[in-house]
């Protein structure tokens, strides 16, 4: 159970920019403004929520995690594989190392005010239909991604991260892998929240578990991955969703062929039209990432195939 613990008031200043006229020409002022944040703590996790004066929520920080949810404008999201959207006005964002208990007051004036892609933003430039999206030297970094290339059995193939899909060697320490041309454009369940989270949004990447990377097989980042552990893995379905907040990555046993082991991974969007809990994910039956319900319902809640194996999320 959440319990809300002291509440402290911060007065930071923040910048705001104003047009003015100055005869014939416009001029570009700044004008300096106060604005007071009445910071929260909270536990189960231990984090601290963030509201203006008027007690308006806009922001909240999670003890030991990099992920961030910001108040933001609206925004839905659509995919041609259901009817279904997702309306939200959470913005997720990235701090640059795990946030420690003290609220860095101008990061979040500038991130309240940002409006260039989050964690939610860039894992649907990887969805089906997305259009291609280059960096600022001409490089492909997004765009509909496959799972991986089709093999003789009519199966996708495993295996594709991040840098298959950029085409680029990534080092590791002393360790460089190389990428995979025959899964160049695509990016297993794994592979799809490394590159979300690690090569776009900054958070260290590793190979293998252990230490403050990201490591590279599901069921290694839902037990060994940097940030807070949500819903813990009690080795049976979770109907935890209370726990959950936008961008939390979500853990499933799917396959019937390995066992117990955690086998797919995602990230959880929030609550859709119909009033139920979706989540993103690259698979194999729709060939990439989808909030979709080609092969499988996105849908944490329910009696689909991913609601039965639902079992454990993390704050990264």
């Amino acid at each position: 159970m959440r319990r809300l613990g002291r509440r402290q008031r911060i007065v930071a200043p923040i910048w705001t920019a104003l047009v003015v006229c100055q005869w014939s020409n416009l001029a570009l002022a700044l004008q300096t403004q106060s604005i007071t944040y009445v910071l929260t703590r909270q536990t189960d996790p231990a984090s601290t929520i963030v509201a203006d004066a008027d007690g308006a929520w806009r922001a909240t920080f999670t003890d030991g995690a990099s992920t961030v949810l910001v108040h933001g404008p609206s925004r839905t999201f659509v995919e041609s594989t259901t009817g279904a959207t997702v309306t939200t006005s959470n913005w997720v964002r990235a701090l640059p190392k795990p946030f420690a208990g003290a609220v860095d007051t101008d990061w979040l004036s500038t991130r309240l005010a940002d409006r260039s892609p989050d964690a939610l933003a860039i894992a649907m430039q990887y969805a089906t239909g997305a259009p291609t999206v280059y960096d600022g030297g001409g490089s492909k970094i997004g765009g509909d991604a496959d799972y991986g290339p089709l093999q003789a059995d009519g199966t996708r193939q495993e295996g594709a991260d991040f840098n298959d899909y950029l085409g680029v060697p990534w080092t590791y320490g002393s360790t460089t892998d190389p990428p995979e041309v025959d899964q160049a454009g695509a990016l297993d369940c794994s592979g799809f929240l490394r590159m979300v989270w690690g090569y776009r949004l900054g958070l260290p990447l590793g190979l293998q578990p252990g230490g403050a990377a990201i490591p590279r097989r599901a069921h290694q980042i839902a037990s060994s991955a940097p940030g807070v552990v949500v819903v813990k893995d009690n080795g049976v379905v979770s109907t935890a969703y209370s726990k959950l907040a936008t961008g939390d990555l979500v853990f499933f046993d799917a396959a019937t062929d390995d066992g117990t082991q955690i086998d797919h991974a995602g990230m959880y969007m929030g609550l859709d039209s119909g009033g139920r809990h979706r989540f993103i994910s690259s698979r194999k039956t729709v060939n990439g990432p989808t909030i979709g319900d080609v092969g499988g319902r996105s849908l944490l809640d329910g009696t689909g195939l991913y609601a039965k194996s639902f079992r454990s999320a993390r704050r990264l």
